[in-house]
C-alpha cells in the first residue's frame, strides 16, 4: 500500500451476496502479494470519473489471504463506484476514526470486544474478529450483535459462522432481524434486562428495538 499514490488492481470476480450488496475480488500482480493493510485501517479509491472518493472501504481479507483482496460493498442506484468496477485504484492505509479517536488493532490489548453491526457495517468488524493469524496466542473474546432486516440480508454468514465453529470460546455472534421468518431461531431466545433512570431506559428501549429486539424480548426492572 501507498498512502499518497493510487495503485491499480484488476477485478477478477464479483459475487452477489444480497439484492443490493456484492463481494468484489481484486487480484495482485503475483499470487504471493499482500495488501499490507493493518487491521482497523481502510483504503480510499478513485471513482469512475477519476475523482478521489473520501469514503472508507475496509477489505474483509487479511494479509494471510495471498494474491487478492476482497471488498463487500452496498450498491446504490446512483452509486459512482460500485456499478462501474472493472478495476480499482486505491491508496492507503488510512486509520478509521470516530470523532477524535483512532482505532488500531493491538492483539491482546483488551480482554474482549463488544461489536454492534448493521447491514454492510459488518465489513470493518470482520478483520478485527479474525485477529492476526500470525499471533495465535491472542485470546481476545469477540461478542458480535449483527442486525439486519431479513435473513437474506445477513452478509458473510458462512465466514462468520466458521469463526464460531473454529473459535467457540472466543467468538460469539447474535443475529437480530427486523423481519424474521416464522422458523427463526436467531435472537428470539435472548432476553434483555434493563435497569436505570427513565431517560436511559427510554433511549435504550428505542435503540434495542431498532436493533431488532422486540418489546417482548426486553424487561425493565
Amino acid at each position: 500500500m501507498d498512502p499518497d499514490n493510487f495503485k491499480d488492481f484488476k477485478l477478477v470476480k464479483k459475487q452477489q451476496l444480497s439484492h443490493n450488496v456484492a463481494k468484489f475480488v481484486f487480484e495482485f500482480p503475483t499470487t504471493t502479494s499482500v495488501l499490507g493493510l493493518p487491521i482497523g485501517q481502510h483504503i480510499s479509491s478513485l471513482d469512475a470519473q477519476g475523482e478521489d472518493v473520501i469514503k472508507p472501504y475496509t477489505p474483509t481479507t487479511l494479509d494471510s489471504d495471498l494474491g487478492r483482496f476482497e471488498l463487500v460493498i452496498k450498491m446504490y442506484p446512483q452509486g459512482r463506484i460500485s456499478h462501474h468496477f472493472d478495476h480499482l485504484a486505491v491508496k492507503g492505509p488510512k486509520v478509521l476514526t470516530l470523532l477524535t479517536q483512532m482505532f488500531k488493532y493491538q492483539p491482546g490489548q483488551f480482554r474482549a470486544f463488544g461489536m454492534l453491526a448493521g447491514g454492510s457495517g459488518i465489513t470493518p468488524q470482520v478483520p478485527s474478529s479474525k485477529g492476526d493469524p500470525r499471533k495465535p496466542k491472542d485470546k481476545t473474546e469477540v461478542h458480535l450483535i449483527y442486525a439486519n432486516v431479513t435473513y437474506e440480508d445477513i452478509l458473510l454468514r458462512e465466514e462468520l459462522e466458521s469463526l464460531t465453529a473454529n473459535y467457540p470460546d472466543q467468538f460469539k455472534i447474535y443475529y437480530v432481524l427486523n423481519q424474521p421468518p416464522e422458523t427463526w431461531d436467531g435472537a428470539s431466545d435472548i432476553q434483555i434486562l434493563r435497569c436505570g433512570p427513565p431517560p436511559m431506559n427510554k433511549a435504550m428501549a428505542a435503540n434495542l428495538e431498532d436493533l431488532g429486539y422486540s418489546p417482548e424480548m426486553q424487561f425493565q426492572f
